[in-house]
């Protein structure tokens, strides 16, 4: 089964829409954005999460070039599970973390499957002895994530083949199932593709939740 991450949660209705339409992980953003939320608001999402009576979604904190200890302290604080780091942190770094990680690779045009395998079989082996997964994302030199533009499939699909990844970048209820059919990835990462006018949409986020779940029939 392809696990649906939503990222980008910023309410207590939204986390709770998601995870009562069968969200495997839910995103909440800790960095300079339109989805930015403060750890205080994160913990009230987490609480109404836990008071909500379907299960509940795992919870990824996304940070950029954060200082490690700020990582660490947030992701107690706020009861993360996983820690997704979308900037330039190195090897060093993400062997200081205490949580679970999310490390995204940034893919060009111009990357071969096969140097991008070789990077992620040294980065498994920074994380021999924690739990990890590599999300996939459209590179931007101005932006460290939510382009809402797609990544070249074909690329992805050897990776995809070795590796458990997540497949993020423009992705919506419309393409999900294409994506899931042609590379069968570990899973998929929405933000943008879920949203109207800027914020996110309940009847988009069942849509794209729905689509996957088809497509897992299919693939």
């Amino acid at each position: 089964m392809t696990r649906v991450k939503i990222c980008g949660i910023k309410t207590e209705e939204q986390a709770i829409a998601a995870a009562n339409a069968g969200a495997d992980f839910i995103g909440m953003v800790f960095t300079t954005s339109p989805r930015q939320i403060t750890p205080a608001q994160a913990n009230k999402i987490y609480a109404a999460l836990k008071a909500n009576k379907t299960d509940i979604p795992e919870i990824a904190g996304v940070f950029v070039n954060t200082p490690v200890y700020v990582v660490n302290r947030i992701a107690e604080f706020c009861h993360l599970d996983y820690v997704q780091l979308s900037g330039d942190e190195n090897m060093d770094y993400c062997r200081q973390l205490t949580p679970p990680v999310f490390k995204v690779m940034k893919i060009k045009i111009q990357h071969k499957p096969e140097q991008i395998c070789q990077d992620l079989a040294a980065w498994s082996k920074i994380f021999s002895d924690k739990k990890h997964v590599f999300l996939l994302d459209t590179y931007d030199e101005k932006r460290y994530g939510g382009t809402g533009r797609p990544m070249d499939w074909d690329i992805a699909k050897p990776i995809a083949e070795k590796f458990n990844v997540i497949i993020a970048g423009g992705l919506n209820p419309k393409n999900v199932s294409e994506v899931i059919i042609k590379v069968k990835p570990w899973g998929v990462d929405v933000s943008s593709g879920v949203e109207t006018d800027g914020e996110k949409d309940i009847k988009k986020i069942k849509a794209f939740i729905k689509a996957v779940r088809k497509a897992d029939g299919e693939k």
